[in-house]
């Protein structure tokens, strides 16, 4: 099957309605030829820098204009990141991700140490990712030669809803920190967030950025908004499991080779809706009890829903491994 990079906004929207049992084979058909279907990457997500933003993201808990129950708290310190990670390690994750609320990356004492951070957790043989916002091209070099393996920049919506959304950065900033990251030979984690309010549209435009840019990024989380009180979207309704797989098959129909994170959302979803989104093409989650500051299951529930499902970690860099199993990982 070709990889394509020219995808239609049209195209996209016939995938995107077509009838969602046939939407579901094909995508799982793709997901077959292109991926091991019995294998999830198991990602930890750890607030290292968490509250106090000067960004209007109004999805967003840390954002200070607003008043939500998150407490501000400066930068970790990298032994106590450190520790989390190999407790992450320990409890089967392969690719552990450190996100600071922050606007953009400073060349300062405070990068300094997410370095080091960085060269701790890759010296565990963990994929190491990071979201820190924007990027300047010497700062992704740095975080490269330090040893990231990836780095996460959602584009959250359409170009066309994005103002909506947020303020304090343009679309462009964002698909330009993507640009950086992705020249600087980091691999890209970019997907979005459904439920914010936008139109099925919107959610097309956004498919259509990321399976159109010049390299499709390795890594696509699709995230279900959690409303979060004292935010502005905090009476949004639900989204449902069918837009979900909607999103997820569509995804990976049009993004083969990519891995597809079912991201933010998960707690408030059954076994039964989180095994529909792996047969679309999902093949990721996120362990542990938070992600950054909103729930998510709990990991003896995971264990459980993989040993039902048959599903095994991914291991980390993907390279000719035997898989790794649960009973290889008691604490899963």
């Amino acid at each position: 099957m070709t990889i394509r990079n020219d995808w239609t906004r049209e195209e996209i929207a016939t995938i995107y309605h077509s009838p969602v049992l046939d939407l579901i084979y094909r995508a799982a058909t793709v997901h077959r030829r292109h991926n091991d279907p019995q294998e999830v990457q198991v990602c930890t997500l750890l607030s290292v820098k968490t509250g106090g933003c000067p960004e209007d993201c109004a999805y967003c808990p840390q954002a200070a204009r607003y008043h939500t129950n998150v407490k501000v708290h400066k930068l970790m310190e990298v032994d106590e990141v450190l520790t989390a990670a190999r407790n992450a390690k320990e409890s089967g994750s392969t690719r552990f991700c450190m996100g600071a609320a922050w606007r953009e990356v400073r060349d300062n004492r405070d990068f300094d140490k997410v370095l080091d951070m960085v060269k701790g957790v890759n010296g565990m043989g963990m994929e190491v990712c990071c979201t820190l916002g924007m990027l300047t091209r010497e700062q992704a070099l740095k975080l490269r030669d330090a040893g990231l393996y990836a780095y996460n920049h959602n584009l959250d919506t359409s170009e066309e809803f994005y103002g909506e959304i947020i303020s304090t950065r343009t679309y462009d900033d964002r698909l330009e920190t993507i640009e950086h990251v992705r020249k600087s030979g980091i691999s890209v984690c970019s997907g979005g967030i459904i439920g914010l309010g936008e139109t099925v549209n919107d959610r097309i435009g956004m498919l259509h950025v990321l399976a159109t840019l010049p390299e499709h990024p390795e890594s696509v989380p699709v995230n279900a908004l959690v409303p979060v009180e004292g935010t502005p979207l905090e009476d949004q309704e639900r989204v449902s499991v069918w837009e979900m797989v909607r999103m997820i098959a569509t995804a990976r129909i049009l993004m083969p080779r990519a891995m597809v994170r079912l991201s933010a959302g998960r707690v408030r979803m059954s076994t039964e809706e989180q095994a529909l989104c792996f047969l679309a093409g999902a093949n990721s989650i996120f362990a542990g009890d938070k992600l950054l500051t909103t729930p998510n299951p709990e990991v003896d529930r995971d264990k459980e829903m993989f040993q039902v499902l048959n599903l095994h970690p991914r291991p980390a860099f993907k390279n000719g491994e035997a898989p790794v199993t649960f009973e290889q990982i008691p604490n899963l």
